[in-house]
């Protein structure tokens, strides 16, 4: 079902013209949809450190692939890259950059929406706990709110264009 998502989601971007810069490996949910927009045509950038290179993960059928040296250096350019960011479920390291690309929005480093894909509710452990920040005081109702969450590839892009 999550794979089935993350094909719903290319066909969705590639329905509006949506281009894809991602952590450019070949494999998991990410893989899924990068091979999927691909085979639809869009156009689909990768960012990966050079020691993810050397495990052989690196998807080399990409629009274009960028080596840099650090998951530091990945994920600034990603950023410099994107107009928008959308999480998938995933990992550790989807939560590292969900939590921290939320966390430079709130720095003021960048203005761009972020979203959460939430397939068969997912990420609602997680919705639970940024509610649970809030109400304790920890985060402000309108910066948990930045978070744009739905379950359905169309109407998360909508939210997130909008």
């Amino acid at each position: 079902m999550y794979a089935d998502a993350a094909r719903g989601l290319a066909d969705a971007m590639h329905a509006r013209g949506i281009g894809l810069v991602y952590g450019g490996a070949h494999v998991g949910l990410m893989g899924v949809l990068a091979d999927t927009l691909l085979q639809r045509g869009g156009d689909v950038i990768g960012v990966i450190p050079r020691t993810l290179v050397d495990r052989e993960v690196a998807h080399r059928g990409l629009s274009q692939l960028i080596v840099v040296s650090s998951m530091h250096e990945r994920k600034a350019l990603m950023a410099s890259h994107a107009d928008a960011f959308l999480a998938m479920p995933g990992g550790f390291g989807t939560l590292d950059e969900l939590m921290e690309i939320t966390t430079w929005a709130l720095l003021g480093l960048h203005a761009k929406p972020i979203g959460l894909l939430d397939v068969a509710g997912y990420f609602s452990g997680l919705i639970e706990f940024v509610q649970h920040m809030t109400r304790s005081g920890f985060v402000r109702t309108g910066d948990a709110e930045r978070l744009l969450v739905s379950d359905q590839p169309v109407e998360l892009l909508a939210r997130l264009i909008a």
